[in-house]
């Protein structure tokens, strides 16, 4: 199966924060259908650091399936926003999330990361905390 585009949706999430932390992520097609799922814990990490991690996982499966063309929605702002160039990355724990997704970033033809309400990624944000208990 050839992919050329996916739309993943990506979540991190740590109890409490910073604590036990666990990432959750859908692969899907352009016609929404769900070609892989991430549900993992990370081990101790801040919910920042979760995000950019849930990111990194997920971008790497969809460059692994062959994906060149990658939209990514998060709930988290700040992760948004620093991937995007609107904030720089003043948290010197997030500088090399940051990089990681920037590199990964650098072998895609085409990278959208878009900022949704939490409750548009509550798939995401299941498997995650489903990762967490």
């Amino acid at each position: 199966m050839k992919i050329k585009r996916v739309v993943i949706h990506a979540d991190g999430a740590a109890e409490p924060n910073p604590g036990p932390a666990a990432i959750g992520a859908t692969i899907k097609d352009e016609q929404g259908r769900l070609i892989t799922s991430i549900s993992q814990p990370i081990g101790r990490a801040t919910n920042n650091q979760a995000e950019y991690r849930a990111a990194i996982v997920a971008l790497e499966k969809a460059i692994e399936l062959g994906a060149k063309q990658v939209d990514i929605k998060l709930d988290s702002q700040l992760v948004v926003r620093q991937i995007s160039g609107r904030y720089r990355v003043k948290n010197a724990a997030l500088k090399p999330l940051y990089q990681q997704v920037k590199h990964l970033q650098s072998l895609l033809e085409g990278f959208t990361i878009t900022h949704i309400p939490r409750q548009q990624n509550k798939e995401a944000d299941n498997l995650a905390y489903i990762a967490l208990k």
